[in-house]
C-alpha cells in the first residue's frame, strides 16, 4: 500500500495564519505544514484539504484517479474547492464498511471525541489506521486486535489515544506510527522528534510517500531514563510526557505523605491531576523489589526523595554516626538500587535533583546529601540508555 502525505498539520495548518508564537515562527520553508491529508494508492483521498491537487503534483502524484473521498472531521475553514473530477467528500457512519473497486476495504471506525477514524485494508492485506484530530478510538473489537501495519494519528494531541491502542494490541512491535495534525501546541525540529521517538513514532514532512508492508526501522524506545534538573525545571513533566502513551503505568512516589503540611499536600495533588486516570501510584522508597519484578512501566519520582529516606535509615546527618558505619551503610543501600537498574527488565523513567550547582550549604549534613545525590546521579546514570537534562522547560538529551 502506498501512503502520500499531502499534508501533517493540524486543520489551520502550521504556522497558523497571524499567530505570533515561537513555533509558528520556526515552522516556515521546510517546515511548514499544511493541513492533514492523505492519498492512499492514488484511489482513496482521505480528508480533502485546500490546495490538495497542487501538493498531491508536487510530490509526483495526481488526483486523476481518486475514487473515493473521506472525511474525518468537519471542516470549519473557508470553503474548500474541490478539484475538476473528484467524487463528491462524505463521512461513512461508525461501524460501516465500504469495499472501492481499487480492492481497499474501507471501515468507518468510532471516535471518542467529534470524527470519524478509518481502518483501510489493501487487497493484499496491509492494514492502515487514521485517526482525526484531537480524536482516539472509543472502541476497537476484537476482530481488529491484530496489530496494524501502519497508524497515523495525533501522537502530540492524544498520546492516550496511543495508549489505547497498543493496550488492545493494535500496536505491535512492528507498528510505524505517524504523528500527523500537527500544531504549534507541539515544539518544532528536533525536539518533536525527540519527543515522538520517546512514544515510538516519527514525524515526516508534507509530501512523504510511504509504502506500508516495507521494512522499516521503528524508532526505540529507551527502556531506562533519567531525568534531572533543578527545582521547577519541568523534569517531571519531561518524564511523564515519556510514558503518557504506555497503557499501564504505575507511578513510584518515594516523597510519601506528610501530616500537617498543607504546602506539600498541594503538590501531590498537582502531579495527580497531571497523570492519566488509568496510571496507578505506589509510595514507597523499596524500590529493589519493584526493579526486580516483571510489570509496566515504573516512574520514579525522586531519587533525591529517596536518598533522603535512605539517609534517615542509617541516622547520616549525624557527623558521629555518619564515621561510625553510616557512610558504608548508605553507601551498600545505594550501591543495591544501582544494581538493581542494571538487571531489571522493566521500561523506568526516574526523576533526580541537579542540587550541586548552586549555593554550597552551610552544614556539614547538607554538604554530605550534595555530595551523596552527585554520586548517586552519577552512578545510576551509568546504567541508563537515555539522560535528559531539564532547563527551563527545555529538554538536553545528556546521552541515547
Amino acid at each position: 500500500m502506498e501512503l502520500t502525505l499531502l499534508g501533517t498539520g493540524a486543520p489551520l495548518g502550521l504556522p497558523r495564519p497571524d499567530c505570533p508564537c515561537a513555533v509558528c515562527a520556526l515552522s516556515r520553508g521546510g517546515r511548514a505544514r499544511a493541513a492533514t491529508s492523505l492519498l492512499v494508492d492514488g484511489a482513496l483521498l482521505l480528508d480533502l484539504t485546500p490546495g490538495a491537487a497542487l501538493a498531491a503534483a508536487r510530490s509526483g502524484h495526481s488526483l486523476v484517479g481518486v475514487r473515493q473521498v473521506l472525511l474525518t472531521h468537519p471542516h470549519d475553514g473557508p470553503a474548500v474547492e474541490v478539484p475538476a473530477g473528484l467524487p463528491t467528500a462524505g463521512r461513512v457512519p461508525d461501524g460501516r464498511e465500504l469495499t472501492l473497486i481499487s480492492g481497499h476495504r474501507v471501515r468507518a471506525v468510532p471516535m471518542d471525541s467529534p470524527g470519524t477514524g478509518y481502518e483501510v485494508t489493501s487487497a493484499d492485506g496491509e492494514r492502515l489506521l487514521y485517526l482525526p484530530p484531537g480524536g482516539a478510538p472509543a472502541g476497537i473489537g476484537d476482530e481488529h486486535r491484530a496489530p496494524y501495519d501502519m497508524i497515523v494519528a495525533d501522537v502530540t494531541g492524544r498520546p492516550d489515544g496511543l495508549a489505547r491502542l497498543r493496550s488492545t494490541g493494535a500496536i505491535g512491535p512492528a507498528t510505524e506510527v505517524i504523528a500527523v495534525h500537527l500544531d504549534h501546541d507541539a515544539p518544532a525540529g528536533a525536539e518533536l522528534d525527540r519527543r515522538l521517538a520517546a512514544a515510538g513514532a516519527r514525524a515526516v514532512p508534507d509530501g512523504t510517500t510511504l509504502y506500508i508492508g516495507d521494512y522499516h526501522e521503528v524508532p526505540e524506545v529507551p527502556r531506562r531514563t533519567l531525568v534531572t534538573g533543578g527545582a521547577r525545571s519541568g523534569k517531571s513533566v519531561e518524564a511523564e510526557r515519556r510514558l503518557e502513551t504506555f497503557p499501564e503505568v504505575l507511578y513510584v512516589a518515594t516523597g510519601g505523605t506528610r501530616e500537617g503540611d498543607p504546602e506539600w499536600a498541594e503538590r501531590v495533588g498537582l502531579h495527580r491531576e497531571r497523570r492519566p486516570a488509568s496510571w496507578r501510584t505506589a509510595e514507597t522508597c523499596e524500590l529493589v523489589p519493584l526493579l526486580a519484578e516483571d510489570g509496566p512501566a515504573l516512574l520514579i519520582d525522586c531519587l533525591s526523595l529517596w536518598l533522603t529516606d535512605a539517609m534517615d535509615r542509617v541516622d547520616a546527618w549525624d557527623d558521629e554516626r555518619w564515621r561510625d558505619g553510616g557512610q558504608a551503610a548508605l553507601r551498600e543501600r545505594t550501591a543495591e538500587l544501582v544494581a538493581a537498574v542494571r538487571a531489571t527488565g522493566r521500561t523506568v523513567v526516574t526523576v533526580t535533583n541537579e542540587v550541586g550547582s548552586g549555593v554550597v550549604p552551610a552544614t556539614a549534613a547538607g554538604r554530605r546529601f550534595r555530595d551523596e545525590l552527585g554520586r548517586l546521579n552519577a552512578a545510576f546514570a551509568d546504567e541508563c540508555e537515555e539522560v535528559v537534562l531539564v532547563v527551563a522547560g527545555q529538554a538536553l538529551v545528556l546521552r541515547g
